[in-house]
């Protein structure tokens, strides 16, 4: 973990390079620090994806709004000011590179980080 699903609307990719939305995301992630120095996130543990949604109606339905919905779910564990600092950095990071977007259109930008522990997880890896 973290694991970070982004959803967005599809009007979205004439206007920008999600792809690289998420190697900016993921960059922020791998990259972050607590207050010790100590990385907060495992790199091999971090994964960043986006999902297009073909279909949606945003407030009125209006073709010209956008949203970006991003959830992050972490191992639990972490202090409440860690994961703000978190939050705030990736929040940061995703509005930095959609910027330019920001101003053609109104765009919702969202995340929510999720904490919670797994019911059950099973892993493999070859």
């Amino acid at each position: 973990m973290p694991h970070l699903k982004i959803e967005y609307t599809a009007n979205l990719d004439a206007l920008a390079d999600i792809g690289e939305l998420c190697k900016t995301l993921s960059h922020t992630l791998v990259t972050l620090k607590d207050s010790g120095g100590t990385l907060v996130f495992p790199l091999l543990g971090t994964r960043v994806l986006a999902y297009p949604a073909a279909q949606y109606a945003v407030a009125d339905g209006e073709q010209g709004r956008a949203f970006v919905y991003m959830n992050m779910r972490i191992t639990p564990g972490r202090s409440e000011e860690l994961v703000t600092a978190v939050g705030d950095a990736v929040l940061a990071a995703a509005r930095a590179h959609l910027a330019p977007v920001l101003y053609k259109l109104p765009v919702r930008l969202t995340l929510h980080i999720d904490a919670t522990p797994p019911a059950y997880e099973g892993k493999f890896s070859s």
